[in-house]
């Protein structure tokens, strides 16, 4: 049996659906009186019949793709919010220009849940290097280690040498970031002959994290869990001691078949929907565009809320490089701001456990310079460096794709 968070992660699953669906119709009738975005979209519901899972489709799917433009039309949170902009925490801007609010209180991403199943507990030093400027992550995984009890190195991404210098000052118990450079740390801290051998945890999200870098860190001594989470909902599960990601409580996930809103049998990988009650910033069915499946497998640890296999893939070609989101509209602004090329696809691999994309575009022989220039508006637009390959005209498939994940 695994050392709980709370008492809630053994909760009877009856007793927990029921409280999920009752604060559910307290949440949409608070939404539909008080905002009037969501009293437009909940025009034809009664709150007081959405009582179960099957009663939850009736609602109308609000997608991630959509944001942006609500935000435009409806500044800030395009009347998403409850919470004024004012009254809140922090105002985060997230990639591909969505903007994310953060509320007061204890632990109001959900993360301590994840940190606590990952082996984290009061007293650790942890070493955060999700970013910090301008998007969540940093905030979101400081918030859950201080709920906690823990002390923070708030690093950020980058700065390795500096990062060393921390590890070797405060010998930090615990790593939160990414895989790949959890993977960076190691490897040059060992290039340094440093002592590493206080990190021993480890909390990564945001990036891919294959079998054989998982069992890379446990031959190095570091023990890492993985949770899923955006930037519009905070944590939504968590790797606890058996097989998949348990569902954060507090949430009310389904899978759909992508483009809809109806919902698939255990099983069947479909597009993650997320229903999270928040007095800040509820979202009622909110469409990641990632996919997975509810597990049909048997708990092992006594955790009793459904289970995910985890991240497995975009039900729309937006991909994740390095912790960062990929676009198919960054490449529709690469193609506006470069006419003369033809058809563009970024095309995502892994390299020496490292996420790597490539941009093919289609170009006539001829023109100095344009690899160069390419690759400048590339890092400009995504906020990532990638290799970029000129390929004859016509060479490209013709099926509409610009971004191939292939890792």
């Amino acid at each position: 049996m695994a050392e709980f968070y709370d008492a809630q992660e053994g909760a009877d699953p009856q007793a927990r659906e029921a409280s999920l669906f009752a604060a559910l119709v307290q949440a949409l009738a608070r939404a539909r009186a008080d905002q009037p975005t969501w009293a437009g979209r909940l025009v034809d519901i009664d709150p007081a019949a959405i009582t179960s899972r099957a009663a939850l489709q009736s609602l109308p799917v609000l997608r991630k793709s959509d944001l942006a433009g609500m935000q435009r039309a409806n500044p800030p949170f395009g009347g998403l919010n409850a919470t004024p902009a004012g009254d809140l925490a922090r105002l985060f801007i997230s990639p591909g220009s969505i903007f994310d609010p953060e509320g007061h209180g204890r632990d109001w991403w959900g993360a301590a849940r994840a940190l606590h199943a990952a082996g984290i507990r009061r007293g650790d030093v942890v070493l955060n290097t999700f970013s910090y400027h301008l998007t969540p992550a940093g905030a979101m995984f400081e918030s859950g280690a201080h709920a906690l009890g823990c002390a923070v190195i708030p690093a950020g991404p980058g700065n390795t040498s500096e990062q060393l210098a921390a590890i070797a000052h405060y010998r930090p118990n615990a790593y939160i970031g990414t895989p790949d450079f959890l993977k960076i740390l190691l490897d040059k801290v060992e290039e340094a002959g440093q002592p590493a051998d206080s990190l021993r945890r480890a909390l990564v999200s945001g990036a891919a994290f294959p079998p054989s870098l998982q069992q890379e860190f446990s031959a190095r001594g570091v023990a890492a869990r993985q949770c899923y989470g955006t930037a519009d909902l905070g944590i939504v599960a968590y790797e606890g001691d058996g097989p998949g990601m348990v569902v954060n409580e507090g949430v009310i996930l389904e899978i759909v078949r992508p483009g809809t809103g109806e919902a698939m049998p255990n099983g069947e990988v479909g597009e993650v929907v997320v229903t999270r009650l928040s007095r800040d910033y509820p979202l009622f069915r909110f469409a990641t565009g990632d996919l997975s499946c509810i597990m049909t497998e048997p708990a092992t640890d006594g955790r009793t809320n459904h289970r995910i296999k985890g991240w497995m893939g975009r039900a729309d070609q937006a991909t994740k490089v390095k912790g960062m989101f990929v676009r198919p509209e960054q490449m529709a602004a690469i193609a506006h701001a470069m006419p003369e090329l033809g058809r563009l696809r970024l095309v995502v691999t892994r390299s020496d456990e490292q996420d790597v994309m490539t941009l093919r575009a289609e170009h006539g022989a001829g023109v100095e310079g344009l690899r160069d220039r390419l690759a400048a508006k590339l890092a400009e637009v995504t906020k990532l460096k990638g290799a970029v390959e000129i390929v004859s005209p016509g060479s490209l498939p013709n099926d509409g794709k610009v971004i191939a994940d292939e890792r």
